[in-house]
């Protein structure tokens, strides 16, 4: 869990990881993944910082906590590795939702880090989750550990597109003051839910448009 090269993370995670809660979220974790089926595999729960440094941050994708499928779980929210086939339902949802806003889809899998490379923070509100049991880390700890992320990220200079996903990610736009940010919230793109608002939210449009206003590149989605 903890990283050799912090990719520019180090006001974020240094301080972070001197505190009682992480280290006791540490302690637990220890203890899950010796004991139970965890994901993503420890090296992966922070690779959405890994690819993406507080500078490159042009989008935030927050959603809920990953996928409880042994196998799709890869340190980036809603991303699978490229050989997933199908695709889990809550990623074909949000392709779906791409290619009614956008008009096309870029990506030809499930594989998102396509994505992170042009500056998408993809995370989840909860960083790790006991196979087939989704939540099964809700407060844990993890809660903090996003919270200060999501508020060192609002902190930035440069414009940031917030997409929150669901009731866990929208519970932090309390978070979110800065104004030269925009936050788009919707309901999570699970198929429980994604007919009560993220089909047909439009975020990828909003989003590119936001960016370039602000002069930045926008995404290929």
């Amino acid at each position: 869990m903890i990283q050799r090269d912090y990719n520019g993370w180090e006001q974020l995670f240094l301080p972070e990881f001197q505190k009682k809660y992480f280290c006791d979220l540490k302690e637990f974790l220890q203890t899950e993944y010796k004991t139970k089926d965890i994901l993503p595999r420890a090296e992966n729960i922070l690779r959405a910082f890994d690819l993406v440094s507080p500078s490159e941050i042009k989008v935030v994708i927050l959603g809920q906590d990953p996928y409880p499928t042994v196998g799709h779980p890869v340190g980036l929210a809603f991303s699978v590795t490229k050989y997933v086939s199908p695709l889990p339902p809550s990623l074909l949802n949000i392709f779906n939702e791409i290619k009614r806003d956008i008009g096309k889809l870029e990506l030809t899998d499930g594989d998102l880090t396509p994505w992170a490379r042009q500056g998408v923070l993809l995370l989840n509100t909860v960083l790790t989750v006991e196979a087939k049991k989704p939540n099964s880390h809700r407060n844990h700890g993890w809660e903090y550990f996003t919270d200060a992320a999501i508020s060192y990220i609002d902190k930035l200079e440069q414009p940031v597109v917030f997409m929150l996903w669901g009731n866990n990610a929208i519970e932090k736009k309390r978070l979110l003051t800065n104004p030269s940010h925009i936050v788009l919230t919707t309901s999570h793109p699970s198929p429980l839910s994604a007919y009560q608002g993220f089909n047909g939210c439009g975020h990828f449009c909003q989003a590119n448009e936001y960016l370039e206003r602000c002069g930045r590149t926008p995404i290929r989605w």
